[in-house]
C-alpha cells in the first residue's frame, strides 16, 4: 500500500519534453485523508485476490500440503518437506534454516500431529518473509523519482504502466520516461500506456537512455508533478557493460536531482526460480535496490523464491502480480502469501 506525506511547493522550471504522448496528466484534488493504493477493501475482493493468488502457488501449494496429510512425524516427514521445499526454489539456506526451525519447534512445543507442524511451519515461513513487507511511499519528494529495472521478458513495462494507473487514479500526476532506448519495442509499448491514460512519455526514437532519465527528472521537477518512473532497459546482469550503462542511467538521474532516484526498484518474473535470486544479487550490487516487484506469479511459478530472498539478499517485496488486470498487481503481505504457498 502507499503512504502519503503533504506535499511542498516546488518552484517551477523551463521543462525539456520530448515527444511526449498526449498532454499532461492534471493532477486530481488530493484528499484530506487518502485512501492507500491497492487497498482491497471489500470482503469479496479480498477472496477474489486470495484466490487467484492460491491458484498462481498452486504448483508448490499442492507439493506441500499432501505432505500433512496423515502424516506422522518423523524423519521422513521431514525428508519429504525437503524435496519440496527445494522444489519450491526455496534453496538450500531457506529450507535448512525452515528445517532446522521446525524441528526444534517441535520438539520445544512437543507437537505430535501434522496439523499442528504445519501450522508451525507456516508460522516460520510468515516471520522469515515479514521483513520483506514494506509499505510503498509517496510524497516524501516531489516528484518521486523511480528507477526501473530488469531482465527482457520479467513484466517490467506492464508493471510501469499498472503502477502509474493506480497512482494517477489516487490523485498523483505521474510522467513516464522511455529509458528503455535499446528496444523499440518497450518504447512503443510505454506510448501506448500513455495514451491510453493521458500520461506524458519523454521519449526519444534512439539515443542516450541517461540523457532520456535526465530530461524526464527536469521537466517531473519543472511541472511540480508528484512521480516521475523511468523505464530502463532490460539486460542479463552477466553483461557487464550493459550493467555499467545502467549505473551511468543512476548517475546522471542523481544529477538531474539530489536525492534521485528515491527508488531503485528490479521486477523478477517468478517463474525464474533460482535465477531470480541471482538477478537480485547482481543488480543490488550494482545498483543498492530499494525495492522488488515479483511478477507472473500465474500457475506455473514456485513461490519459494522469496523465502531464499529472505535469507539471502533480503530486499523489501513492494509487490507481486499474478496476471495482467491492474487488480492482479497488489502490495506483498507475508501473511497472504504464506496462507496461499501453504493453504
Amino acid at each position: 500500500m502507499f503512504s502519503f506525506f503533504k506535499k511542498k511547493p516546488v518552484a517551477p522550471e523551463v521543462p525539456e519534453v520530448i515527444a511526449p504522448a498526449s498532454a499532461p496528466t492534471p493532477a486530481l484534488p488530493a484528499s484530506s485523508d487518502p485512501e492507500p493504493l491497492f487497498a482491497i477493501e471489500e470482503p469479496a475482493q479480498k477472496q477474489s485476490w486470495m484466490s487467484r493468488l492460491k491458484a498462481g502457488l498452486s504448483k508448490t501449494s499442492s507439493n506441500l500440503s499432501i505432505l500433512f496429510v496423515g502424516a506422522k512425524i518423523d524423519e521422513a516427514l521431514y525428508e519429504e518437506l525437503e524435496a519440496a521445499l527445494l522444489m519450491s526454489d526455496a534453496g538450500i539456506d531457506a529450507t535448512e534454516y525452515l528445517l532446522d526451525a521446525l524441528r526444534q519447534k517441535v520438539k520445544d512445543d512437543k507437537l505430535l500431529d501434522a496439523a499442528a507442524v504445519k501450522a508451525a511451519l507456516k508460522q516460520l515461513m510468515i516471520d522469515l518473509l515479514s521483513p520483506l513487507e514494506r509499505k510503498f511511499e509517496l510524497g516524501r519528494h516531489q516528484p518521486t523519482v523511480m528507477m526501473i529495472s530488469g531482465v527482457n521478458g520479467a513484466g517490467k513495462t506492464t508493471t510501469i504502466g499498472k503502477l502509474a494507473k493506480h497512482m494517477q487514479s489516487h490523485g498523483q500526476s505521474v510522467l513516464l520516461a522511455a529509458g528503455d532506448t535499446f528496444r523499440a519495442a518497450a518504447r512503443e509499448q510505454l506510448m501506448v500506456w500513455g495514451q491510453r491514460n493521458n500520461i506524458t512519455v519523454i521519449s526519444q526514437a534512439s539515443g542516450d537512455p541517461a540523457a532520456v532519465s535526465f530530461d524526464a527528472v527536469q521537466s517531473g521537477k519543472a511541472k511540480g508533478l508528484d512521480v516521475v518512473m523511468i523505464d530502463t532497459a532490460g539486460r542479463l546482469p552477466t553483461q557487464l557493460h550493459l550493467m555499467e550503462e545502467l549505473k551511468k542511467v543512476q548517475r546522471v538521474i542523481g544529477k538531474g536531482m539530489d536525492g534521485a532516484p528515491h527508488e531503485t526498484l528490479l521486477v523478477i518474473d517468478g517463474n525464474t526460480g533460482q535465477n531470480a535470486l541471482a538477478q537480485v544479487k547482481a543488480f543490488d550490487d550494482a545498483l543498492k535496490l530499494t525495492g522488488l516487484i515479483i511478477t507472473k506469479l500465474d500457475g506455473t511459478a514456485k513461490g519459494g523464491v522469496l523465502a531464499a530472498i529472505a535469507r539471502v539478499r533480503p530486499v523489501p517485496v513492494y509487490f507481486i502480480g499474478i496476471g495482467e488486470k491492474i487488480e492482479d498487481l497488489q502490495p506483498f503481505v507475508a501473511a497472504e502469501f504464506v496462507e496461499a504457498l501453504l493453504g
